[in-house]
């Protein structure tokens, strides 16, 4: 599937502020609109929100983010700002949407933008489903990060502050405005399900703040564990792995999701986002595209899709190609093992797949894998020879090449 994403703005909760955003959309229209809230002092930019947005947007969800007032590329002083005027400028997003034909129906927040979208969320009508990431149960927990700080921000007022290797005006102000704050009051009011994602090693965010949340909360309520992920969502497949299971989630509660009358698709996907026991990988349809799949195996998720030529999106590589990639991958593992128990100086080890026909003019004669094997380093023709003997015997070779017996059922 492929995206437009492009630079939009709209006026804030000041009146007159024009604040920075993008708009990531589908080709060929969204099931759905989702309003992103950043982290504190963060920016729509910042990688775990753009990973997120866009591939929300490969699964069918028009997705707007933008820079709160003062940050970013937004308009507006920074040390005028608050958690309140965040809430507002969420607020304006969310209107600034429907002016553009469809409000917001799930609002996913970062860390305090997680905080702010429980707190907004009661005030936006379309609003039908709320994810928070890493999300404090109390904003004032930002008030830790000022340190030495705090004392001069009440004494006088204000105080610079270093954040994440940048200098910010703290006002006396935002102290007291966060200090007022009651998220277990908007969790009450909450009439949108709840979908709360947290790592049980956040160390900005403990994870005992989730459970606060998860707790003060009304179903529809969930929680997924972020295994060893960072505060920040640093790495681009604990990204990848949030929107997948928030667009699968998230399709119960939308318009022409699971609850829809002419789509099951939404309800089919979360239930099959949990691996059966005792299997190690899953395999099921995004809800978008005509072949694309989301792949998990573990913490680790991934897409499987085919190229456009044979109709698929081209999201992600071909069934053929995993094969391919598994075997390779235990070919150079397993060769690495090898080379080091001998002690040889060995380089890079690299190796190169294809599948071909053993006869192309007969088809029904099968398919045959080639494998060349590449390494770094001179070789003595007895290493040569012993390396395309230990090639054989990595586990994924024995596997296809040994008798083997495929099982299928449907599941009950």
């Amino acid at each position: 599937m492929k995206i437009n994403s492009e630079k939009v703005e709209f006026i804030g909760h000041d009146g007159k502020s024009k604040l920075a955003a993008r708009l990531d959309t589908p080709e060929g229209g969204s099931r759905a609109v989702a309003l992103f809230a950043h982290c504190f002092t963060c920016s729509k930019d910042i990688k775990a929100a753009s990973r997120i947005a866009e591939a929300l947007a490969m699964r069918g969800f028009a997705v707007l983010r933008f820079d709160f007032t003062g940050l970013g590329a937004s308009e507006g002083e920074f040390a005028n700002t608050n958690f309140t005027s965040n809430v507002q400028d969420l607020i304006a997003a969310a209107e600034y949407l429907k002016e553009q034909g469809e409000g917001p129906e799930v609002l996913v927040g970062h860390s305090l933008g997680g905080a702010a979208v429980l707190a907004a969320a009661g005030q936006i009508p379309s609003v039908r489903a709320v994810a928070t990431i890493g999300a404090p149960a109390d904003p004032g927990h930002v008030a830790e990060l000022f340190g030495d700080h705090h004392k001069t921000i009440q004494e006088d007022g204000s105080a610079e502050v270093m954040l994440a290797g940048r200098k910010f005006t703290i006002a006396k102000q935002f102290l007291d405005d966060i200090s007022e704050q009651n998220v277990a009051g908007n969790l009450a009011d909450l009439k949108s399900a709840l979908l709360i994602f947290h790592a049980p090693g956040d160390n900005t965010v403990g994870i005992d703040n989730a459970g606060i949340i998860f707790a003060a909360a009304k179903h529809p309520k969930s929680f997924v564990s972020l295994d060893d992920a960072d505060h920040l969502l640093s790495r681009a497949e604990d990204a990848l792995y949030v929107a997948n299971v928030l667009a699968a989630w998230a399709s119960r509660y939308i318009e022409g999701g699971a609850n829809s009358e002419d789509s099951e698709e939404g309800s089919e996907n979360v239930d099959a986002l949990a691996i059966p026991k005792g299997y190690s990988v899953l395999v099921a349809e995004t809800g978008t595209g005509k072949f694309t799949q989301t792949v998990r195996t573990g913490k680790h998720s991934f897409i499987a899709d085919e190229p456009e030529k044979v109709g698929g999106d081209d999201r992600g590589p071909g069934p053929h190609e995993y094969l391919l990639s598994g075997l390779g991958a235990c070919t150079s593992m397993t060769l690495r093992l090898y080379i080091e128990h001998k002690g040889w100086k060995i380089g890079t080890i690299g190796v190169a797949l294809r599948i071909d026909p053993i006869n192309k003019d007969d088809p029904k004669a099968g398919k045959r894998i080639e494998r060349m094997i590449t390494v770094a380093g001179d070789l003595t023709a007895e290493q040569r020879e012993k390396l395309l003997e230990i090639a054989d015997k990595c586990p994924v070779h024995r596997t296809l090449s040994g008798p083997l017996e495929i099982a299928t059922q449907l599941a009950k």
